[in-house]
């Protein structure tokens, strides 16, 4: 049986659940912002995918969160990483990460001032307003540029792991992650 908690060998399976639920939710996350930005308004294909936005990016904030409390709960036990490649990896994990916190972050700032509100699976987080609050919008006016450089940063995560780590040096990095 495949245990929960990571070692220095591979990562636990907690830790890849949460790793690959997330790869799947982010690739559907970029996929409704990037219809959103190249259909036309009023596309059934970009309504239907923007529709769901708002919750996903939602659960993925709170998967982030969980998944960055259990990595820090298992940080002395995680595979690492070593070299200038080593720290490459780690500057570009917490790029990831800071972003994957700070990008929602300022969605729901924005969303605390909005006239609309907002809700998550129909639990009322803020309630609608009479007028916006200008400067709680502002916050998020970079929420798409960030969420941008997120998704490069991702695939850039993604072109290490298979390009470099198991296709070139055949290090076995990713089959820690695979499971």
């Amino acid at each position: 049986m495949a245990t929960l908690y990571d070692s220095p060998d591979r990562y636990g399976l907690i830790t890849r659940i949460l790793h690959w639920g997330m790869a799947v939710l982010f690739a559907a996350q970029f996929l409704s912002a990037a219809l959103h930005w190249a259909l036309p308004r009023e596309h059934p294909v970009r309504d239907f995918f923007w529709s769901y936005h708002y919750t996903l990016g939602t659960t993925l904030f709170l998967l982030v969160l969980l998944r960055g409390i259990w990595g820090l709960a298992n940080l002395r036990r995680r595979p690492v990483h070593f070299g200038l490649i080593g720290r490459a990896a780690a500057a570009g994990h917490l790029a990831i990460y800071v972003l994957m916190v700070v990008v929602p972050t300022v969605r729901l700032v924005a969303a605390a001032g909005d006239k609309r509100g907002f809700s998550y699976l129909g639990i009322p987080i803020f309630p609608a307003r009479e007028t916006d609050i200008g400067w709680l919008k502002t916050v998020a006016e970079w929420h798409g540029e960030m969420g941008w450089i997120l998704a490069f940063l991702v695939l850039g995560h993604i072109v290490m792991a298979v390009g470099w780590h198991h296709l070139i040096k055949r290090d076995g990095s990713l089959k820690r992650m695979a499971g």
